[in-house]
């Protein structure tokens, strides 16, 4: 899994903890996590297209949450970022080498090691889809109640179009 789905979840709970209707821009989230902008804005683009956030476009412009964090799913993020594919691909190795003088009814069923994966992958996703960002939020609040202070301190602090030199805490999530 990439970085980018660390990423889109913060900058999630960081929308919330603002909770502000005006558009956050992506040049202020990235300042808040010291990520490179240009990279964390296509992560951006990508919760936009699945509906997790809104973008406004122009000088004023930026994110905001699209839905409540009660209605996005850890599982939401992931395939935003990742995509919808299975992560496990079978390439069917066992009908090579050693395998390839096997008769083809043998290769019917998939295998085990096909079949392990895709059950533990299930698991994974059910565990991920019964998860809520607001979960989430309340496991980071409980771990660092003052977190969502310090964000919103954080903002506060300088123009929206010049970040501040650098956060109190909000890596604490």
């Amino acid at each position: 899994m990439s970085e980018g789905v660390e990423w889109a979840v913060h900058c999630c709970l960081t929308l919330a903890w603002l909770d502000e209707d005006r558009p956050v821009p992506t040049a202020r989230l990235a300042a808040s996590y010291e990520l490179p902008p240009a990279y964390l804005n296509k992560q951006l683009q990508a919760m936009v297209r699945a509906g997790i956030l809104a973008s406004t476009p122009g000088v004023k412009g930026g994110f905001r949450l699209a839905r409540p964090l009660e209605k996005i799913t850890l599982m939401d993020v992931v395939t935003a970022i990742e995509g919808p594919d299975e992560a496990f691909q079978c390439t069917e190795i066992r009908q090579r080498g050693a395998g390839v003088e096997s008769p083809a009814r043998g290769f019917r069923v998939p295998c085990a090691v096909t079949t392990a994966m895709r059950k533990a992958e299930m698991a994974w996703r059910r565990a991920l889809a019964a998860q809520t960002l607001a979960d989430v939020r309340a496991a980071a609040d409980r771990h660092a109640p003052q977190a969502g202070e310090s964000l919103r301190r954080w903002y506060a602090r300088g123009s929206s179009s010049s970040p501040p030199s650098s956060p109190s805490s909000p890596s604490s999530a």
